[in-house]
């Protein structure tokens, strides 16, 4: 995939915002601009490295959720 598609002769634009989705799709991302006279600028980007991805931290859970 390549960040976004268009469809129905230019009149539904689909723009995907999340590369690589779920680590297996292997799609690039997109993000759209549009100035004031509606002049469309994407920005493509691809998934960050797997070694530049960081896990979340664990946060200790309430008690009320045990």
């Amino acid at each position: 995939m390549e960040g976004y598609k268009w469809h129905f002769n230019e009149t539904v634009l689909t723009v995907w915002s999340a590369p690589n989705y779920c680590y297996r799709c292997g799609n690039v991302a997109a993000i759209l601009e549009l100035d004031e006279q509606l002049n469309k600028d994407f920005t493509i980007f691809e998934a960050a490295p797997q070694e530049n991805r960081g896990a979340p931290a664990k946060k200790p859970q309430p008690d009320y959720f045990l």
